[in-house]
Parts: C-alpha cells; structure tokens; sequence
C-alpha cells in the first residue's frame, strides 16, 4: 500500500463514484424491457450466462447503497437513469426516492441519462431515436431538475457504437463494422439534442461521459504510424471534435446520414465540462491478415489496424494495462490540441477489475492514478473532478459477474455488501483533502 501523503486537489473539486442502472438495479420487472435484456436473452452472448435481472437488487436496496456512499465520504454519486424504467408506470418514483436519499446524505446526484440500455424496439440506426430520447430527457429533467444540478447526457457513444453495432460483442449484437457510423452520429445528435432539452429546463452544469486513451504506435514504421492514427480518429477524435470544434475529423463527415452541417451545430452545443472515462492506453500496429484482441475482445482481420499488448506492465484481472501515466499524457494532450475548444474536464470513470476483499491491487491503481490526475493538475488542465468506477460489484455487460470493479464486495448469491479494503482507502483519502 501507498505510504506517501495524497497531492492536495483544488476546493470544491468533485470526489465521487460512478454506476449504471443496468449494472447494479435489477428489478426487471419494474420495467419496460431494454436491449441488454433481449441480447442476455440469448445463448452465449453472456460469458457466464447471467442476466441483470436481479443484479445487485439496488432498486429495493438504494438505502443501503447509499449509506455506503455517506460513510465513503464522497460528496457526489454518478448514477444511470433507466430510460425503459422511466417508460413504465411509476418508473420515475425510483429515481425521486434515490435522489432525495443523496440529498439527505449530502451526496450531489450527478446522473447519466444514456448508458447503453436502450430501450426495446428503439434503434440507434434511426435517426427519430436521437429525437425520442431528447423527449425521454425532458421529462426526467422536468421531475428532478428541482434537486439535480449536474447532468450528463450519453456515456461512452464510442464503446456503445463499436461493441455494441460493429463488433456485436455488447447489445443489440450487430456486426456492421464500419455500416455502424450512423449510430455513432445519431447519437452524438442526441447528446445535442438532451442539451438543448435540459437547458430549457434550467440546467446550467451539463456535460458527457466520453471514453477516451493515448493511442500508442507499435512502432515508427509508416504503416504503424498511420494505423495508430486511423484508430485515434476512429475511437478519440471523433466522439470528441464534433462537440469541441463543431466538425468531424478527416473527411468523416461525409460519411455520416442527414444534413450533417445542421447536425452538428445541435451536436456542438456547448457543455460547462467534459468528462473522460479512462482505463488504459492501446497499442496500434498496421494490418496483419489476423485478429487481435484487447481486454477480451477480439477484433475481425479485415479492419485496417491491430492490437498489441503494452509489455512490461501489471495487468488487471480483465488483462488491461496498468498505466496511470498515460491519464496525464491523455489529459495533457487533450489540452494542447484543442485549448480554449475544451472545457473543464472531470474523469467520469477510472477503476479496474481484481478479485477479493483485501484488493491490493486497486489501491495502488486509484493511488497511482490520482498522483497522474494530480500532475496533468499542475500542467494546467483545469480538472474539476474524479470518479471511482465503480461503488459495486456489478453486472459486467459481457462478462456477467465474472469481472469484479466495486470498492465494495457483493456477494450475488445473499446480495450482502462488504466494503474492501480499497473502499477504506479512498475514504481516508478524501478524509485527508477535507
């Protein structure tokens, strides 16, 4: 374990944890059912087989989660807002439960109102979908816009549209490859659109969950050079230019449905901070003819790129790369591109996956990865805040209970919580900066 004092981060800088509604609620028949729902469905999509039906039971368990969160001593909770739960009677009563419990705790409810569990029977290849989850956002901020001051609006469009539509390893399950741009726009349409929806009904601190790492050339080979290049546009710049520049990058545009200039004056709405879900840097090397793979998922051989291991460092239990100085480099580098283009950044997710109580392990990844918060810091990001993923145990999409992120243990046959020992850690570090 780490002995050396935490570097003080700024006042009023946000200290939290982060969740999705899928992952942790269940009481699926609560709800309208969603796409995670028909894709678990099926045989094999689920490593392990499970299902989210019950996952952590935090809709009838919220209490207790949230007491956790009071003795964490974070001062926000980053949280999903079910939109099929929010389409079925009463759906929305949850989410006023919870949201006054957080305040009553002291905690600020910081929630996302996309993280992947579309709706049944919508279709992110629609563009009318960008439409309907604009009307889904003013209705959950017309109930809780009252005791909510901070939004997100979609989390990580990038791994939604590539596992989810290219890939077909997360849900719906399609394999499009590159016939999946359209429902990367039409989703970054209705992150301008919810923007647009909450403003008009009061918000003032408005932002999004992109997932974003240093892209890393397997060499300096030309060919290496430029499919690293070709990936970073893919996975990085353009989830992130079109809200930060108003443009896609590369010729991309021309690629993408509709009146794309008319789009992205509504995508390119301006946002009072940027979030950025980082776990790891990815090492890119031209083509070989063959597929490679990266934490778990294997890509096809006809992309115009491939994976490589990062060597010579830890690995967590799912196998990503333990390299928390690539968050500076990334946060830097961001800075230094897009300048005044870039708002205020808060790191929405950053964790990993190992197994036990005693987790070692994950106290030196979070201690290492706040020392790089802390120094892209002092180059002069302006950085407002952090967040932990995750509080829980959970559902890990694909790989059902088998991935463990939480700070706390949940046990999914009792569903008993028991805080580990990084859960003790972070609170004494957030004890320290006061």
């Amino acid at each position: 374990m780490a002995t050396k004092p935490m570097p003080r981060f700024p006042a009023g800088f946000l200290w939290g944890v982060s969740t999705s509604a899928h992952q942790i609620e269940g009481a699926a028949d609560r709800r309208a059912p969603s796409v995670w729902d028909e894709f678990t469905a099926e045989p094999g999509r689920v490593k392990d087989g499970s299902t989210a039906a019950v996952a952590c039971d935090h809709y009838h368990r919220y209490g207790e989660d949230v007491a956790l969160l009071a003795g964490l001593g974070v001062n926000a909770y980053r949280f999903s807002v079910s939109w099929p739960r929010v389409n079925s009677p009463g759906g929305l009563d949850f989410y006023d439960r919870l949201v006054d419990e957080l305040g009553a705790a002291g905690v600020r409810p910081v929630p996302t109102l996309f993280h992947w569990d579309l709706p049944a029977g919508l279709d992110w290849l629609e563009r009318d979908t960008a439409a309907r989850f604009a009307d889904h956002v003013a209705v959950v901020a017309e109930r809780l816009g009252d005791r909510v001051p901070t939004w997100i609006t979609l989390n990580e469009p990038a791994e939604h549209t590539l596992l989810g539509h290219a890939l077909g390893v997360h849900a719906p399950g399609r394999r499009l490859l590159f016939d999946a741009l359209p429902v990367a726009h039409h989703q970054l349409l209705a992150h301008g659109l919810a923007v647009r929806a909450l403003r008009a009904a009061g918000a003032t601190d408005v932002g999004i969950a992109n997932s974003h790492g240093p892209t890393w050339p397997a060499s300096t080979a030309p060919a290496d050079l430029a499919a690293a290049d070709f990936y970073d546009t893919l996975l990085n710049r353009l989830f992130c230019e079109p809200l930060l520049l108003g443009s896609y990058p590369s010729g991309l545009g021309a690629l993408m449905p509709g009146d794309v200039e008319a789009d992205l004056k509504v995508i390119a709405e301006p946002l009072d901070w940027y979030g950025v879900n980082y776990y790891a840097p990815t090492r890119v090397g031209a083509p070989q003819g063959t597929q490679s793979s990266f934490g778990g998922v294997t890509l096809p051989a006809e992309l115009p790129f491939s994976l490589h291991e990062i060597e010579d460092r830890p690995v967590t239990d799912f196998g990503w790369p333990v390299v928390p100085e690539g968050l500076t480099e990334l946060l830097t580098g961001f800075r230094d591109r897009y300048g005044e283009r870039l708002p205020p950044v808060v790191v929405t997710e950053n964790g990993c996956s190992y197994e036990g109580v005693d987790d070692q392990e994950r106290i030196a990844y979070l201690d290492g990865h706040l020392r790089a918060l802390h120094r892209a810091l002092e180059a002069g990001v302006d950085v407002r805040g952090y967040f932990v993923w995750s509080l829980l145990d959970n559902f890990e999409w694909a790989e059902g209970y088998a991935r463990r992120f939480g700070l706390v243990h949940v046990d999914f046959a009792t569903l008993e919580r028991t805080p580990k020992a990084s859960y003790a850690w972070f609170r004494d570090v957030l004890r320290a900066q006061g």
